[in-house]
């Protein structure tokens, strides 16, 4: 049984949530508790996922050639206390950070992801960089709050947000400790069942259970991959798990990740969430979320087929999930080699999205892509294009306007 821990899940409270994480309710309430603030896109209650879906969308958007509205951007960085922290939502912004105000780590790993993407806010990264680093715990790791159990979800997203900022992660220590010692003792064996999967965190007794969004979340984190992840041209071999020194290759762990979940979507192209009393349901979420994982890491064949399932049918889970759902599946997109942003199963994601928020404030011409590649491929056969293929070819270019592929190298940036 496979539980989804999501960035934004707080224990706390009785609120599912079902979308590496993302952070979308799995029941949106109808009438939101708060009003929606101007900047914030979706229009469900934000109390738990504010800062969450709104980073996840920045971050879409700004790998797709969009420059986001100013108020999408202001949101976003006004949500920040003065400590350099970040909570899920703060309705009142005009208010000092009251004491017991409950931050955590993952709305602000996602929040520094967005912003050190989008440029310009660099006071406001460093502040939010120098309080994860103050509140690494002495594993080497981060638990969701400050003080908590680490685990690979939250240390996963926080490395993924050092790394865009600059910090060197694997030489970032708390007890002689880095992030990836701490993702290494979340790693199952490569001895016996789930070899080379991710725990969330160890049980009661100590013992580590594979987990599908820990392991495509350990995955980013040990390849220095944003929640974006990136593509790769080059196709790795799905080779069986290895024993890894976190210390020297952490690549290997990620490795290790990728080829359980290529075996965990080997039999359907897709994976299940089981929650107690209710009949095992598709997971769009952690679905898309491995996709990312498996193309981060090379596996390009192996993602194909959960691609094609993504593709065609993920619009209804996204239509009701709102601007994170729509994020993700932008990274899938971006990440899985023969995806398109603007033809996801027959959807412009990019104009989804964007539906979803403020008007964006500009969008990039686009540039050639495998659609309009393949149409200069049937001029080429046919000795010039017909008048059906000059009219599929305007409406292929008007439907790209935005696209822009962002390469995302594996370079570890210098603190």
């Amino acid at each position: 049984m496979k539980y989804r821990h999501s960035a934004a899940a707080l224990a706390a409270t009785a609120v599912v949530f079902a979308s590496a994480g993302s952070a979308v309710a799995a029941t949106p309430s109808p009438t939101p508790s708060v009003a929606i603030p101007d900047g914030l896109y979706g229009t469900t209650d934000p109390t738990y996922d504010g800062v969450w879906r709104q980073s996840l969308a920045l971050l879409a958007q700004n790998t797709t050639g969009v420059t986001p509205a100013d108020s999408a951007v202001a949101w976003l960085a006004g949500q920040q206390c003065a400590n350099g922290a970040f909570a899920a939502f703060r309705a009142d912004t005009g208010k000092p950070c009251a004491a017991d105000l409950m931050v955590d780590t993952n709305s602000t790993a996602a929040a520094v992801q967005a912003l050190a993407a989008l440029g310009g806010h660099d006071a406001g990264v460093k502040k939010a960089v120098t309080w994860l680093k103050s509140v690494q715990n002495a594993d080497g790791g981060w638990g969701y709050t400050p003080g908590g159990a680490t685990d690979t979800n939250s240390t996963s997203v926080v490395a993924g947000a050092l790394a865009q900022a600059g910090v060197t992660v694997p030489n970032l220590r708390k007890g002689g400790k880095s992030p990836y010692d701490a993702l290494q003792k979340l790693a199952l064996p490569c001895t016996g069942k789930d070899a080379g999967a991710f725990a969330y965190q160890p049980d009661k007794k100590g013992e580590l259970a594979a987990n599908a969004d820990a392991t495509a979340a350990a995955v980013l984190g040990l390849l220095d991959e944003p929640l974006t992840g990136s593509r790769q041209d080059d196709d790795a071999s799905a080779t069986g798990c290895t024993t890894f020194d976190a210390g020297t290759e952490p690549e290997k762990g990620g490795h290790n990740g990728a080829v359980w979940l290529a075996e965990a979507l080997a039999d359907n192209g897709r994976l299940m969430s089981s929650l107690p009393g209710a009949e095992d349901q598709p997971d769009y979420g952690n679905t898309a979320d491995a996709i990312v994982a498996l193309s981060s890491a090379g596996f390009n064949d192996q993602a194909a087929a959960p691609l094609r399932w993504l593709e065609d049918n993920s619009a209804q889970w996204a239509a009701q999930s709102g601007p994170a759902a729509y994020a993700q599946l932008i990274f899938v997109a971006n990440a899985a080699k023969g995806a398109d942003v603007h033809d996801f199963g027959g959807q412009d994601l990019v104009e989804l999205l964007n539906a979803t928020g403020p008007a964006p404030r500009g969008i990039d011409e686009p540039t050639r892509t495998d659609a309009i590649g393949k149409a200069e491929e049937k001029k080429d056969d046919d000795g010039g294009l017909n008048v059906a293929y000059t009219v599929a070819g305007g409406l292929v270019v008007g439907a790209l306007v935005g696209f822009v592929l962002v390469a995302r190298g594996r370079k570890r940036r210098q603190a």
